[in-house]
Order: C-alpha cells, then structure tokens, then sequence
C-alpha cells in the first residue's frame, strides 16, 4: 500500500489593515517570489514601493527564501529609482506586535534584477514581515485613549474616506497663551513612512509626562500635533499618495478640496490659526527616508535660519539624529502644484517652517536600524528640541 501525505503549500495574506503585497510566485516549497505593489501618483507616474506587510501561514520549520521584487519607480519624475536598496533590513514577527530586524547575514541583494532576498529558519508555522513596524488605528487608538488634563483632541479634517485627522493639543490651560511660545509637528503624510507616526506619539506620551521638563514645557509652550495624516493611506497599505492619487507633501499650493481633501483641509487648519493671530514659532513636517537623517529650511533669509541652526543643535544633543551638515538650505524655485507644507507655511506665511528627516536603513549612532522603540525614544528628544528652538535656546 503507497501512502501519500499532503504538503499543504505556504500561504501569504494581506487581508488586514495596513496589509500590502503584489503577485507571489511560489517558485519551490520554500521558495517565494513577492512583488511589492508600490504605488502610483493620479497620472500614473512616480512610482514608489517601499511598503509591504503581510502575514505568512504553514511556513515549516527549515530554510525559507523570499525575493522581493517590482521594486523599480520613479521619484519626483526621475525613473529608475528604488527605495527599497541593499541596505533594507525587512521586520518579521510572530504574534503581529513583537518585531525583530532581519539581520545583515540574513539579507542579500541582487543589484541586476534589483530585488532583495531575505532567507531564514522560521521558529513558528505564522509569521508576519513589513518594511518597518507599522503604525495603524490600533496604535493611534492607543493614544486617543490617554487622559490628562492638558491633552485636548480635535479633528483638522477629513481624509477622501472620511476619515478623522486627529489634531492633538498639548498644553497647560492655566497658563495664558500669549505667554506660550508655539509649535506645530505633522507626522504621516506619507503611509509608509510609520516611524513618523511612531515618534509623535513618542512626543505626545512625554508632554504628557511627570518628568519636570515635560512639565515646564507645557506651561511654556503649545504643541499641535498631528500624528497621523494619511488614514485612508495607513488603513489600505499605500505608500505616498492619498487615494486619489496626490501627494500629501506636495500640492500644498493648490490644494483642490475635492481631490485632496487632506492637504486642503489641514492647509486651512493652518491658515486660521495664523489668521485669527495665533503665533507658530517652529513648524516642523517629519518624514521617514531610507539613509539619511537631515534637516531642512525652505529658504535663506537669517531669521529662519537661526531657528533652524538651533534646532539642529538640540537634535543633536538630545536624540540619535545624525547628519553633520544639517541645517541643509533648498532655495530652488518650486513648481506649481508641487509645494509642501513647509515651502508653503515658510514662503507664504514667513513660518518658521523645517523638513525633517529620519533614516530607516543603518542609523550611524545606534549602529543598527532603527525599531519602533527607538523612534518612540526619539520622540521624546524631538519634543525638548522643538520646546528648546521654539523658546530661543
């Protein structure tokens, strides 16, 4: 009598929130081809993909090889650009919370397809892998949760889905505003980009803190923050773009509500603020990049400048920021329609406006990507460093 036992094959989901992966090859038992699915701008151009998270099911217990490939696009129409490079070190986790690096023996990369391999011995039959630790409603319902005097919530608008973007404010309300200096953080513009999200609330959950620095800062300054701009893009895995299709760190010049409800939205958020004579001191747009950390002023003129030069100090001091030459300047002339926040806010409102930047690949003074902690630590460091800024230190 022959008996045959069936091998039930690996299977790969993305049925979740966040969740994204393109086609899957199944090129052996133990081998998968993953192409990431990336994301388009409305005319189909500028491709980016640098976001995938999916969870793995009967994975067996030997040796495991994932491609991931597509991984070609095009940025700020140039093509031919990847964002995923040989320096990516993916995530893994087997319960969808604790996440770990793949280590640098356990990636390779092949610079003529382009396409980056992770290989490994799973420890259990379900397993979970991503860009970086995603950053979703769980998360953000998390912080909405907190209750504290000097915390209030609102909402700066809404997303194509209708989604709330949550506006936090977090200061003491015994002490007069116009003895405030104040400071605006939007975190998320960009879906991928969670270590972001993960550094706001970093920020939010240390103002909110007993340390005696956090609380001088609440009696000295106001902080608005946004911790997570594009929901719709969060929820349904995307990249850069919101679902019609705009960049959320561009278009702020022209806004269409219609298309870009976000931008617009926050944008008038924004703009009736300064309008109805509320200060901003220090606005800063954070991003997530994959080697570089920098920080960056939209314009020269000296006033902006020295703002930027004392942020870039503090940051130094106070977190793992790392980039000699920062503040960087970017003086060139900006097409319409391509305007971000902090080019619109600096050279239509005279803010004090900053790009900064945070690298995913190896940081340089930790030595290794950083994690979720880690941004989580930054954020506490961010928030001394823009009150310190904001006040003239």
């Amino acid at each position: 009598m022959t008996l045959s036992l069936a091998v039930t094959a690996i299977a790969i989901s993305a049925a979740f929130p966040g969740g994204s992966i393109g086609r899957v090859e199944h090129v052996a038992p133990d081998h998968l081809r993953c192409a990431v699915k990336g994301q388009a701008d409305q005319n189909n151009r500028n491709r980016q993909a640098n976001w995938y998270y999916f969870r793995i099911d009967n994975l067996p217990r030997k040796k495991i090889r994932i491609d991931f490939t597509d991984l070609v696009g095009e940025y700020n129409f140039r093509p031919g650009s990847h964002a995923v490079t040989r320096n990516t070190r993916p995530v893994f986790s087997y319960d969808n919370r604790t996440w770990t690096h793949f280590t640098d023996n356990q990636v390779s990369w092949d610079e003529k397809e382009v396409s980056l391999t992770v290989q490994f011995v799973p420890a259990h039959s379900t397993m979970w892998i991503a860009h970086m630790e995603s950053y979703g409603q769980r998360e953000l319902d998390r912080l909405l949760a907190i209750k504290h005097p000097h915390i209030q919530s609102g909402v700066a608008g809404k997303t194509v889905r209708g989604r709330e973007i949550r506006l936090l404010t977090v200061t003491d309300p015994g002490i007069p505003e116009d003895r405030k200096k104040v400071v605006w953080l939007l975190a998320r513009q960009h879906a991928w980009e969670a270590g972001t999200s993960w550094a706001a609330d970093g920020a939010i959950r240390f103002l909110l803190s007993k340390d005696p620095e956090a609380v001088g800062i609440r009696r000295s300054t106001v902080f608005q923050v946004i911790p997570l701009f594009d929901g719709d893009g969060v929820a349904e895995g995307a990249v850069r773009f919101n679902v019609n299709g705009y960049d959320n760190n561009r278009n702020w010049d022209t806004a269409e509500p219609e298309a870009m409800p976000e931008i617009s939205s926050v944008r008038k958020t924004l703009s009736d603020w300064l309008d109805a004579g509320h200060p901003i001191h220090v606005l800063v747009s954070l991003h997530d990049t994959e080697s570089t950390d920098y920080l960056e002023a939209p314009t020269a003129d000296p006033k902006v400048q020295t703002v930027a030069l004392r942020l870039a100090s503090q940051l130094r001091n106070l977190t793992d920021f790392y980039d000699p030459k920062s503040p960087r300047t970017s003086t060139a002339e900006v097409d319409r329609g391509r305007y971000t926040v902090y080019q619109y806010f600096c050279g239509r409102h005279t803010v004090p406006a900053f790009l900064l930047e945070l690298m995913v690949e190896r940081q340089p003074r930790l030595g290794r990507p950083r994690t979720a902690e880690d941004f989580v630590k930054f954020g506490t460091g961010l928030a001394r460093s823009l009150a310190r800024a904001a006040s003239g230190e």
